[in-house]
């Protein structure tokens, strides 16, 4: 129960990683404030936490609405009396080739990924800083180093990995912690839509994605979440600013 006594508020917390994310640091005590757009699947993994004992909160959230995010902030500070721990986890993906790329394409992910993002630390820090305690996790991807078809998912996680590294310079001194999970092929909704995008078959595509992977396998959502949980807790205390990637190999 390495988090008893702590309070979480997560984006993206409805499902993939986010929700995997909820739950583990739920069953290490926390209690969690689920945020996330759709407002069902939310429900489902707070209601999840709640019948195994746990406690939590379902919110509806728009992360690239400053009104959104301060008011989910609120009141998870208003249910549960603080806040220690932030994963912003919310994410999109329009992919497409640079000369093919909308404006709505790169505007969507910018806004949801670093504006998302920037809000939601925004908001967190100001209890984290009252009480000289606080946990960040920003959740960025392999994809920061580049890949076919993703300039604004690249650009847009990149983006996180930096500003990680500022918030840990400027936030430190109050005793907050700043640290990015960047995970490679993760078996979720998301990597599924690619997948049907493509017209490729999913499984086909685990496959042939394991086969490249020296673990001999796809990320799990779970997988990511135990990292997360271990930048959000005490043992790392002395680590910040930093990014790990979760890819089930040396290369990402």
């Amino acid at each position: 129960m390495e988090f008893q006594g702590r309070v979480a508020f997560v984006t993206g917390g409805g499902r993939g990683i986010g929700a995997a994310t909820c739950e583990r640091l739920a069953t290490g005590g926390a209690a969690v404030g689920v945020a996330d757009l759709d407002p069902g699947p939310a429900e489902e993994v707070a209601a999840r936490i709640r019948a195994a004992g746990g406690q939590a909160l379902s919110l509806t959230c728009d992360v690239t609405r400053r009104e959104d995010v301060e008011r989910a902030v609120g009141r998870v500070v208003e249910e549960f009396g603080r806040l220690d721990i932030l994963v912003a986890c919310a994410g999109v993906t329009r992919d497409n080739l640079i000369h093919k790329m909308t404006d709505d394409d790169w505007d969507s992910v910018m806004a949801t990924h670093l504006k998302g993002t920037f809000l939601a630390v925004q908001a967190a820090q100001k209890h984290m800083v009252q009480q000289k305690y606080g946990k960040i996790v920003l959740v960025s991807s392999t994809s920061a180093l580049g890949n076919r078809g993703q300039a604004n998912y690249s650009a847009a996680k990149a983006g996180l990995q930096g500003m990680a590294r500022t918030l840990a310079i400027e936030l430190g001194r109050f005793n907050i912690n700043v640290n990015v999970v960047a995970p490679g092929f993760i078996e979720t909704r998301m990597t599924r839509a690619v997948a049907e995008r493509l017209g490729v078959d999913y499984e086909q595509m685990k496959a042939a994605v394991s086969a490249s992977i020296p673990l001999g396998r796809v990320g799990r959502p779970e997988d990511v979440a135990g990292v997360i949980a271990f930048f959000s807790s005490d043992d790392a205390s002395f680590i910040t600013g930093q990014t790990l990637y979760i890819s089930g190999g040396p290369a990402a």
